[in-house]
């Protein structure tokens, strides 16, 4: 049997309208291979130190076990580094008391500016912080593209000055949270659409092209020799792979994105509404960076200083108060664990609702580095050293987790380092380069 050469028209002809359907193919190919896995940075603040004897794990590196502060977390051990032991070295250095200290440098790794805008305990005057926070130096390198380069949320933490802001733009530059969950959700989402319907439509019009060409195909396989036959069963090889990637697609990065129900009207600003406004935030915040709106957010519990009371914990007294009593207390070193054992089990909701967000064979919790840190080490004595950081996901693989790290004479400025690098900008100091000696080692 003698067979006529098929041209490439009577091919596109014989397809019965993939003529349209292949550009179409290609670019759905292009689409399910090139997107790679965003990676994210989270910043969660609480204030006022922490009770080490109760925050400090025992064991090993790999083997160990969590005290009674970090106890919440355990359903997401896998999924952490505990750095024990790092000082914020530049706290050390520049104007200021402890507590604008802490908070002016706990982002930055840089000295505050010197002036008479802010009286510390001690008489002291200080300015704003010295230099660019960490999260917007991040968000200036890897989130110019995005709707928000970053996004600062907020509970309670209260009017401008040196002890309410963290964040900074650049020397002297704070940046405000938002306190108020419903001005959040109408900055972020008020214009946003995320239709699941009209998503699930799409994807089943993609697998129709799909299933039409590849029996169009079938039907030429009589006309074909084997050379063709060959290139033939490959091109249908070929669909079915972007069929499969199709079926994933649910689990895509955004294809869980939905937009979230505005938050309901409650009074932000009441100690009592602390709980709420903070769940409200973190469902914000998770839902944000599931749908792709920024790479780069922030998290601030309260303030320095912070004198919120907890009486859903049965602490009724201010935490700053509790503070500064002293070690032989056993009644005020149990309500400030209480208060920090509290904030590890939001810290634990954050991370839960992070995990449930599928992308690809990761979560997002997987494909973020969300760190929680404090302005302080002791709230008692003011130290910044031995400053409580946890870091809980991977960001994408980069950091190996499921590890309790002690460090001597490690600085926060080099945990910095180690998120710019994880994060893909390469650099080998953040801050003060004084006060900076590299990426904190063992973390990779």
């Amino acid at each position: 049997m003698i067979r006529q050469p098929l041209s490439r028209r009577t091919l596109l002809r014989g397809l019965s309208g993939v003529a349209i359907a292949l550009p179409f193919l290609e670019a759905m190919e292009a689409h399910a291979a090139a997107p790679a896995t965003p990676k994210r940075f989270v910043f969660v603040f609480s204030a006022n130190g922490t009770i080490p004897p109760a925050w400090t794990p025992s064991g090993s590196e790999t083997s160990f076990q969590l005290g009674r502060i970090l106890a919440p977390l355990e359903p997401h051990k896998s999924k952490l580094l505990l750095l024990d032991n790092l000082d914020m070295e530049s706290a050390h250095h520049g104007p200021g008391d402890g507590h604008q200290k802490g908070m002016g440098h706990l982002l930055t790794g840089t000295e505050l500016q010197n002036g008479d805008i802010f009286t510390g305990g001690d008489s002291e005057k200080v300015g704003w912080g010295g230099g660019i926070s960490i999260d917007q130096e991040i968000a200036k390198r890897v989130g110019q593209n995005d709707r928000f380069p970053s996004l600062l949320f907020g509970v309670q933490t209260g009017g401008a000055n040196i002890w309410s802001r963290m964040s900074y733009s650049g020397p002297g530059s704070p940046m405000p949270a938002e306190d108020n969950p419903r001005n959040a959700f109408n900055r972020i989402f008020a214009n946003f659409n995320a239709d699941p319907a009209g998503l699930a439509e799409l994807r089943y019009r993609r697998h129709s092209v799909l299933d039409s060409t590849q029996e169009d195909f079938k039907k030429l396989r009589a006309q074909l020799g084997s050379t063709d036959l060959q290139k033939v069963d490959a091109h249908l090889t070929a669909i079915r792979e972007i069929e499969r990637r199709l079926d994933l697609e649910d689990h895509a990065v955004g294809a869980s994105c939905v937009k979230p129900a505005q938050p309901a009207t409650l009074d932000h600003t009441k100690n009592e509404n602390f709980p709420a406004v903070g769940k409200l935030q973190m469902d914000l915040l998770v839902m944000a960076l599931t749908c792709n709106l920024t790479k780069v957010a922030t998290l601030q519990w309260s303030r320095s200083v912070s004198q919120v009371a907890f009486p859903w914990v049965g602490v009724t007294d201010r935490h700053h108060d509790l503070s500064h009593f002293g070690d032989s207390d056993a009644a005020v070193q149990e309500k400030i664990t209480k208060i920090n054992v509290w904030y590890a089990q939001q810290f634990a909701y954050l991370l839960t609702q992070m995990s449930k967000v599928q992308e690809g064979d990761r979560t997002l919790l997987d494909n973020t580095a969300v760190l929680w840190g404090n302005e302080l080490g002791k709230g008692n004595s003011h130290s910044r050293r031995d400053v409580p950081f946890v870091m809980a996901g991977s960001c994408g693989g980069y950091f190996r987790t499921g590890r309790y790290l002690k460090y001597t004479n490690g600085w926060h400025n080099e945990l910095y380092v180690s998120l710019l690098n994880a994060m893909g900008v390469q650099t080998n100091t953040f801050g003060n380069p004084a006060y900076c000696k590299g990426a904190l080692p063992n973390l990779t």
